[in-house]
């Protein structure tokens, strides 16, 4: 039997306001890298999700992580606004519950690039005693 992929990569949409519209091109961004790659994921499987945030210096001052990775992991599950039990969108994660670990950073844009940070979600990786 063929081992599941369940390592995702997801280039970040650039942020926009308001943030429905930012959830929806993230939900884009992440059902594309998802069918290109096969990775589908079960409402069984444990998750880690660790999102890097390339703002430009005057947005890392304004954007709280908190705010911004709740609209990720939101997007993630098909939800883009309007009324929780109503999904109208295709979701990647069945239910953000299965995320286990998750990490965001907002470190400074360096040497001029222009991305706007990724996405990776995996599986969850239990940590060894140190």
């Amino acid at each position: 039997m063929t081992k599941r992929r369940l390592t995702l990569e997801i280039p970040l949409p650039p942020y926009r306001h308001p943030r429905n519209s930012w959830r929806r091109l993230i939900h884009e961004a992440a059902l594309s890298a998802s069918r290109a790659r096969g990775v589908q994921y079960n409402a069984t499987d444990k998750l880690e999700v660790h999102v890097t945030l390339q703002l430009s210096p005057s947005a890392t001052l304004v954007h709280d992580v908190d705010n911004r990775l709740k609209d990720v992991l939101d997007a993630l599950q098909g939800r883009t606004g309007g009324p929780k039990g109503l999904r109208v969108l295709e979701p990647v994660i069945p239910n953000d519950n299965q995320v286990y670990r998750v990490s965001i950073e907002k470190p400074p844009r360096s040497g001029g690039k222009r991305t706007h940070g990724k996405i990776t979600i995996k599986k969850l990786r239990s940590r060894s005693s140190a």
